[in-house]
């Protein structure tokens, strides 16, 4: 693969192993052989992975040879190809839909699929071709695929540079009433290694919140991602006492936390609600070969359109098919 460079934009980062690992689909461990191996650069010097980024630091990322993944199976799912060329694909990924192989998930998987449909991949990192950027397996929309190491190269380094918009629609419990920037360091919970939590030891994170449309019981916001941490918007919503609704883990008590007049209904929500109400609607990107800019969007699921007519006692934004477009989301 080719090396990866980019150019620092936030004033400070945390540890370059963290930030790596965060921005460049690897986990910790391999981000942090790869800066031991003199593999990651900055500003021409090789660093230990002590090291803290600051703005306009230049970074080169050298992925070492590694030996042939993984045999990876056919999974025969069809896809939803919102844009597709020589260079990369742009998938809306059903829920429900793990990314990449791992524990308990090894051939049912959105790459396992992009096998089986024949399509070129970049050689990605560890296994994981193709993959630049993730969604969790419950979370819906837009995700995009490299095709080529090259686009990977560009994409990867776009996402580390903060160039890639990703606005995503989600149902609160709760109301806004402006909008709201959430900064708050996330990292993994002491006692639950597969949660994240807001803790002062934990990596930078920030998150853009705008309030479209608010219901008796909940309002539907756009997130606009600054970082891209695990979990990041459903922790970041909770720590503001406003939790996704559905969000299994984060809730903080779902439709409990509804009282007054408006407690049955948000008992009716939480029990449609069969998963998080989370959906990545909209790209901005600029093409990784041509620079033109591309600016992609899909619209609610029929799934998460019946939650939101619940919410907003409409049952008609369940029947239509740009309920977002409809409430004025894209602006």
């Amino acid at each position: 693969m080719l090396p990866v460079q980019f150019s620092v934009l936030p004033e400070t980062t945390e540890r370059i192993d963290s930030f790596l690992s965060d921005q460049m689909v690897l986990s910790r461990s391999q981000a942090a052989r790869i800066v031991a191996t003199g593999g990651v650069k900055v500003n021409g010097t090789a660093v230990k992975r002590s090291h803290k980024l600051t703005r306009k630091e230049v970074v080169e990322v050298d992925f070492p040879e590694t030996e042939p993944p993984r045999q990876l199976a056919r999974y025969n799912l069809e896809l939803d190809v919102v844009h597709e060329d020589e260079h990369l694909l742009v998938i809306n990924k059903p829920a429900d839909l793990v990314v990449h192989p791992a524990p308990g998930h090894w051939d049912d998987t959105l790459l396992n699929a992009l096998v089986a449909r024949g399509s070129s991949l970049s050689e990605g990192a560890h296994g994981r071709p193709g993959i630049v950027h993730r969604l969790d397996k419950d979370t819906s929309g837009l995700m995009i695929v490299a095709k080529n190491d090259k686009s990977h190269q560009v994409l990867a380094r776009d996402i580390a540079a903060r160039k890639i918009e990703r606005h995503y629609a989600a149902l609160i419990w709760g109301h806004l009433d402006e909008p709201v920037e959430i900064d708050a360091p996330l990292g993994r919970h002491p006692g639950d290694r597969k949660r994240m939590m807001v803790i002062a030891t934990g990596r930078d994170a920030l998150t853009h919140v705008t309030p479209i449309a608010r219901f008796n019981a909940c309002d539907l916001v756009r997130v606009k991602l600054g970082t891209g941490r695990t979990h990041q918007i459903r922790v970041h919503l909770a720590h503001i006492g406003h939790p996704v609704v559905g969000d299994p883990v984060y809730s903080g008590g779902g439709a409990r936390r509804i009282s007054g007049k408006w407690a049955v209904l948000a008992k009716r929500i939480d029990k449609v609600a069969r998963r998080q109400v989370l959906h990545s609607a909209s790209l901005r990107l600029k093409h990784p070969d041509t620079g033109e800019q591309l600016d992609l969007r899909v619209d609610l699921p029929a799934d998460l359109r019946g939650i939101l007519a619940c919410a907003a006692e409409d049952s008609s934004l369940a029947e239509r098919t740009n309920p977002l477009e409809y409430l004025g989301f894209f602006g």
